[in-house]
């Protein structure tokens, strides 16, 4: 019975874990679609849609899933999808981004605000928030099997032009301008570094405590949101409690 119900947590893990790298797939492809579509299907000629095949190749996407989102550009398909960045606040005054790619602005206009204002937040007007934020190039590079301290990162980082190093003890996080950001990822690139991720985002000028009675809540919030299909990525200005 033991083994039955291990097979079956073990299982439904794996259900989830698919599930939720189907919903990752799904919403890049719709970037790949926008990208090639607005820039062309060559990634040589359009840094839009190579920043995007960075971002699918960074999640582990499949080159054919990859290649049909951008073929069904090539091939004139007329779907059209609007990019809308939704801006709220959660607890402490936490500053919340959302972006999102949808074909059908009511769908996630409500969508969007059932799962901020359910789980304590609420909803601000464009530029409420966004002014707190910048926009930056953000490369990720794990410290496992990396043989290379704060230091010595740091130097690599400087030398291929970035701004900023942060450094846990999981991750180094280089911070780009977003104007050099592909040439910052290439640099890198070419001197043998691997990326977690590598991606232009919105990045808090500050960061605000998140409550600890209201952790749950707030995580509760930003899983929510993950969740919709139209949402591509979610900023705040949280600071955990256990961040630096």
């Amino acid at each position: 019975m033991s083994g039955h119900s291990k097979w079956h947590n073990i299982q439904g893990r794996k259900n989830a874990q698919d599930a939720k790298r189907g919903k990752i797939f799904q919403k890049i492809s719709r970037e790949l679609f926008m990208a090639a579509k607005a820039g062309g299907p060559d990634p040589s000629g359009n840094p839009g849609l190579r920043l995007m095949i960075d971002k699918a190749r960074a999640a582990n996407m499949p080159k054919d899933v990859m290649n049909r989102a951008i073929k069904k550009a090539e091939d004139g398909d007329k779907t059209s999808y609007d990019e809308i960045m939704y801006e709220g606040y959660g607890p402490n005054g936490i500053g919340i981004l959302v972006s999102a790619l949808t074909d059908n602005k009511n769908r996630t206009n409500s969508d969007v605000r059932v799962a901020i204002t359910r789980h304590g937040g609420t909803m601000a007007g464009a530029g409420a928030v966004s002014f707190m934020f910048d926009r930056k190039g953000k490369i990720v590079i794990s410290r496992e099997d990396l043989d290379m301290d704060e230091d010595d990162m740091l130097e690599a980082a400087l030398e291929a032009g970035a701004e900023d190093l942060q450094t846990d003890d999981d991750e180094f996080t280089i911070l780009t301008d977003a104007k050099e950001f592909a040439q910052v990822r290439d640099a890198l690139t070419e001197a043998g570094f691997k990326f977690e991720s590598a991606d232009l985002a919105m990045i808090p000028q500050n960061t605000i405590p998140v409550p600890a009675e209201k952790e749950e809540t707030f995580q509760n919030l930003l899983d929510a949101l993950d969740a919709l299909d139209d949402v591509t990525d979610v900023y705040t200005s949280a600071e955990w409690a256990d961040e630096d």
